[in-house]
């Protein structure tokens, strides 16, 4: 089989693995609840193939992978949608999250104070390399 019909092959079945039902799923109805599952799908695929002509048959491959992980439900009761996730939130990581911008321009202010150091340390080893070459080349 050719490299190109066994690409196509694949992704027509990674298609029709990961198409959005697959994210959304089918509602389920309990008397006046209905459910909706919600999943994260994550598909990694890769081809290649070697070989110059259709005389030289060189070699190919592919491999690919989904995971797909259900997250929450959806509960629809009368007008109200509600959600419910499968896995609870680390409040650890929501405090480090949403402490991550001030993070970032603490790290970026010391970095930009360094850099500005270490310009200045630079720009006196300079001038004083040439004060010292001036001052030494008497003819």
């Amino acid at each position: 089989m050719a490299l190109a019909d066994v690409i196509k092959t694949a992704l027509d079945q990674i298609k029709f693995i990961a198409n959005t039902e697959t994210v959304i799923g089918k509602p389920i109805s309990a008397g006046d609840v209905t459910l909706i599952p919600v999943s994260k799908v994550s598909v990694g695929f890769a081809a290649g193939g070697a070989g110059d002509s259709e005389k030289n048959s060189g070699g190919s491959g592919t491999g690919g992978g989904i995971n797909v992980t259900p997250i929450a439900f959806l509960s629809v009761i009368g007008d109200k949608i509600h959600v419910h996730p499968l896995i609870p939130s680390d409040p650890l990581l929501d405090k480090i999250l949403s402490s991550a911008p001030d993070l970032v321009s603490k790290v970026s202010k010391f970095l930009k104070k360094g850099k500005a150091e270490k310009d200045t340390t630079e720009k006196e080893a300079t001038s004083d390399t040439a004060t010292s070459d001036n001052s030494g080349s008497k003819e």
